[in-house]
């Protein structure tokens, strides 16, 4: 692949190109890589109508044939991890292996996503009568992916909608559109035209698609702001709506803890993808005793950490992904910096492209704006605390419920301390540990719906209830 790339929309199983482009930002550099085709009204039209002719065939066909599509579409992306990998790393940043690991994961979300089956419920039976609750396809779903996984979030919404009897159209965040609508072209030798539809624009398409009277479903992951203009916009149609939000998640860390064992983990829980990450931790709570030791090793790893260009060996973490997103995270630093916080910054960055140090907060105020908003980007504030029941109000008093750990060796105490968490998803010495069969959902400005599970897959159907008697 040449790094300038300029791909096509997938409308109906065929390429479309309209003549509006935008150009797309290597953020390691600043530098144009590509151009991603600037859909508007006429081509989105298109790509709904196409979805809408396609719907009655897919959802008839049995789901043990639209397993085998998708599987053959799991391979696809297996067979071109590294063409995809390196055009991930150059519009997104991410170093090149854990780009195509990026790639290789998203075939394995598919996978495991088509494993899981609906239910049929018997929700009553006897002799003369007998009633069941089947689950239907909604229609053509509307899918918006933000820029920080932008492979593996597609891959949740193809599959989740597909599988279901579904079909589909797709939008990637404008900043990072090319290798979707790559996979978008690869994805028509095993895909029927009209199921999967993939087109990009500015920021005019988005509000377009959520309107649009033709989607009967709209699953968006992104800022909270953004999802309560969703909201706003799918009331007219009353389109079912699933929403993963933002969120500030917090990590406790108990007085029993290893420090030496966990600082690794507590670091990378908090700085993978350059902390791009919606279930990252942004809020790191230390007890007092172990805290002094905590922060140290964790400073020495950011010291350590080697950030740059993607593309270069041996990079561990790259830049923020673009340029707004950049701007946002410098100001959190800068007013931290005014306020006479104590920052500890890791190892230095380069000086072109979006790049912000590895970045820790010495126990800043519960009510700096740095503790107090998702940064989104490579800064973590660190808090003392001394007391179980403090820490967790200290933690529960936030607008977001999104995700949360708990540390230490007494596990029956950390399961204690989960249950009190107001998140959607707990996790007792690890982080980021997703899984196909294990539901996903946020509390408070979190969102609401559910990705992954069964309770995933509920989400992009109907219930119909059958009852039936054999009176006659």
């Amino acid at each position: 692949m040449s790094e300038f790339y300029t791909p096509m929309l997938t409308i109906n199983g065929e390429s479309l190109s309209p003549s509006n482009k935008l150009d797309v930002i290597n953020p390691a550099t600043g530098e144009v890589i590509g151009q991603a085709p600037d859909a508007g009204s006429f081509e989105l039209d298109q790509a709904v109508s196409a979805a809408l002719r396609a719907f009655p065939e897919w959802r008839a066909t049995a789901n043990a044939v639209r397993k085998e599509k998708l599987e053959k579409f799991a391979a696809v992306l297996d067979q071109h991890a590294d063409e995809l990998g390196r055009m991930l790393t150059l519009e997104q940043g991410r170093p090149l292996e854990l780009a195509k690991q990026e790639i290789l994961g998203a075939a394995y979300w598919i996978r495991g996503i088509i494993q899981l089956e609906l239910p049929l419920v018997v929700e009553q039976e006897s002799p003369l009568s007998r009633v069941e609750v089947h689950q239907e396809p909604l229609g053509v779903v509307c899918g918006i992916v933000p820029w920080n996984y932008p492979v593996m979030l597609a891959a949740w919404k193809i599959a989740h909608a597909l599988i279901t009897g579904n079909t589909l159209v797709l939008k990637p965040s404008p900043f990072t559109p090319l290798t979707t609508l790559r996979i978008g072209e690869l994805s028509r030798s095993v895909l029927p035209p009209g199921v999967l539809n993939i087109i990009s624009g500015g920021d005019a398409l988005g509000p377009s698609m959520t309107g649009h009277a033709g989607f009967a479903k709209v699953s968006f992951t992104g800022s909270t702001a953004t999802g309560k203009r969703i909201m706003a916009s799918a009331a007219h149609g009353l389109k079912r709506l699933t929403l993963e939000l933002g969120g500030n998640d917090a990590a406790i860390v108990l007085a029993d803890v290893d420090v030496d064992s966990v600082v690794r983990a507590l670091f990378d829980g908090a700085f993978t993808n350059t902390g791009q990450i919606c279930v990252a931790c942004k809020r790191l709570y230390i007890h007092d005793s172990i805290y002094d030791e905590v922060r140290d090793k964790l400073h020495e790893l950011a010291r350590a950490a080697r950030v740059g260009d993607g593309m270069v060996p041996g990079i561990a973490y790259g830049p923020v992904q673009n340029l707004p997103q950049y701007r946002r995270v410098l100001q959190l630093r800068d007013e931290a910096r005014q306020s006479g916080l104590t920052l500890l910054e890791g190892s230095p960055v380069p000086q072109c492209g979006y790049f912000v140090p590895l970045t820790l907060v010495d126990n800043p105020p519960d009510d700096a704006p740095v503790v107090t908003e998702e940064a989104f980007g490579p800064i973590l504030p660190l808090l003392r605390f001394q007391d179980i029941d403090e820490v967790i109000e200290r933690v529960n008093h936030c607008d977001y419920g999104l995700a949360g750990a708990v540390w230490g060796r007494d596990v029956e105490q950390a399961k204690a301390i989960a249950r009190r968490l107001q998140t959607g998803t707990v996790w007792i010495n690890q982080n980021l540990a997703l899984h196909p069969s294990v539901p996903m959902a946020g509390h408070k400005l979190s969102g609401f719906g559910t990705e992954n599970g069964v309770a995933g897959l509920l989400a992009f159907t109907q219930p119909k209830s059958i009852l039936i008697s054999n009176a006659c």
